[in-house]
């Protein structure tokens, strides 16, 4: 058939992914769909099953191209607070850099659907238990370089670090000003380094 040739699976799903994105997964309808993988509605069923489907592929790319990438190369760094100040520095400049404001993908899924599909919702809280372990592994290596007080418990730390991200998340989909954005970013950095130089915030 002529559009399996042209058909490109990777792209659609990306395509499918920014509407479910920025519109969530209730208020995507299935034309905004057809039109993003630019197929019709019986070659749509054909490749992905159902809007669910495309749904949780749009999440697992999200996961995979997206998130795992950026804290792997955050985790590549070679100083463990730089990569906390890295991450809360991107997501506060994601969301002012950003005119839809769309936010995270997986925080705004958690929102959106919790405890509506386990296997949606099983997605995302491993996901999120990703980031927070990120955040654990760089407390405990910043704690073993002497670069993070020591009487800070590196598991209770990264959830409040987790709390902060997610904060800056919702709020910035929220229309918050880029102030009130920085300043939950700034707190997160304390939080491990101790106060500093409040022009800094």
């Amino acid at each position: 058939m002529p559009w399996e040739k042209s058909f490109n699976e990777d792209t659609a799903v990306e395509n499918a992914m920014a509407v479910f994105w920025e519109k969530g997964y209730d208020a995507a309808s299935i034309s905004e769909l057809l039109k993003a993988v630019k197929m019709s509605k019986g070659s749509f069923y054909n490749a992905f099953g159902s809007k669910r489907d495309l749904f949780l592929r749009s999440l697992d790319k999200y996961e995979s191209d997206r998130r795992r990438v950026f804290l792997s190369q955050l985790e590549a760094m070679d100083d463990p607070v730089q990569a906390i100040h890295r991450f809360f520095d991107t997501i506060v400049n994601e969301m002012l850099t950003d005119e839809t404001r769309k936010g995270c993908f997986l925080i705004n899924t958690s929102l959106e659907l919790v405890n509506h599909d386990q296997q949606i919702n099983d997605l995302v809280k491993s996901g999120i238990a990703e980031i927070e372990a990120f955040f654990k592994r760089c407390i405990e290596v910043g704690q073993a370089r002497e670069q993070i007080p020591h009487n800070l418990t590196a598991e209770t730390t990264a959830k409040i670090l987790l709390s902060l991200a997610v904060s800056i998340r919702v709020l910035g989909r929220g229309g918050f000003n880029e102030k009130s954005l920085r300043v939950i970013a700034h707190e997160a950095k304390t939080l491990v380094t101790g106060p500093d130089d409040p022009d800094d915030a």
